[in-house]
């Protein structure tokens, strides 16, 4: 079934064509904050909160290392490719059409700690000691780390809907870490619905997983249409460079739409479980 999603970003809307199934869930809340990574925190209620993660050397190494995968990934799909002139705010320029977007995009979503000339266990410790608890990159069920490089091209549908990371069941027991790269701002970064994890399930409705479609690509995520209070309504906390956006993988957050007239997006988006026994 073809629905329209409805979005409101700071008091502006967006919309945009999803295809799929929708239901409202079972009257039961999903978060739980007695074994919630982010249940220490003041901003617990809130679901999100803005964390100091890096020295300006550290996060320009991490710039570096972000960079050279996308080049990499570039490389592997376009013979002629130029990388002595390649910026990340040019990539839409490079990569111009959705068909090769996604084969770039199919490589620096699944990547690992080892693709990454970054300390991302320095990483871990310093989220653990900001959160007070124990952390790790490795994703059990997945059996290995998991990092994805998200790349949005100017006023495109390189985005994902309205979802929950923890409706995935390797994603139940983590702590999302968004890290704005490039072209951050009041007009890309990631929007989230402040207080949404204490939302129950049957007032959500959404798809199932790998249920919803978007100019064509499957998502992983379910699409979440509405609330039992009406269309979505996001506002974005715009992390500034060195700073990351930490939130429960049960706040609804997506539709990053870029409204930057001729700049690239570029964000690193870490998992982090928490220890069991921690």
């Amino acid at each position: 079934m073809n629905e329209s999603c409805s979005v409101l970003i700071d008091n502006q809307p967006y919309d945009f064509e999803v295809d799929g199934d929708f239901f409202w869930g079972n009257e039961v809340l999903l978060y739980d904050e007695a074994s919630s990574p982010i249940s220490k925190m003041d901003w617990k209620n809130e679901g999100y909160g803005i964390i100091q993660a890096f020295s300006d050397s550290d996060f320009f190494k991490l710039k570096s290392s972000i960079e050279y995968n996308v080049i990499k990934a570039i490389k592997l799909h376009v013979s002629d490719f130029d990388e002595t002139a390649f910026t990340l705010d040019n990539y839409h320029q490079i990569v111009s059409n959705n068909e090769l977007h996604n084969d770039i995009i199919d490589i620096t979503r699944n990547l690992q700690n080892s693709d990454f000339n970054f300390d991302i266990e320095a990483l871990v410790e310093h989220f653990s000691e900001v959160l007070g608890f124990k952390l790790t990159s490795y994703i059990e069920e997945l059996d290995k780390t998991h990092i994805q490089i998200r790349i949005s091209r100017p006023n495109s549908l390189d985005i994902n809907p309205p979802h929950r990371d923890g409706y995935l069941s390797y994603y139940q027991d983590i702590v999302n870490v968004w890290i704005p790269i490039h072209g951050c701002n009041e007009l890309s970064s990631l929007p989230v619905l402040p207080g949404s994890h204490l939302i129950p399930e049957n007032e959500i409705l959404r798809t199932q997983s790998k249920g919803a479609k978007i100019n064509g690509n499957t998502y992983y995520v379910p699409c979440i249409l509405k609330t039992k209070n009406g269309n979505i309504c996001m506002i974005r906390p715009n992390p500034k460079q060195g700073e990351a956006l930490v939130f429960t993988p049960y706040l609804i957050h997506g539709s990053a739409v870029n409204k930057n007239e001729n700049i690239t997006r570029v964000s690193l988006e870490l998992r982090f479980p928490k220890l069991k026994g921690s």
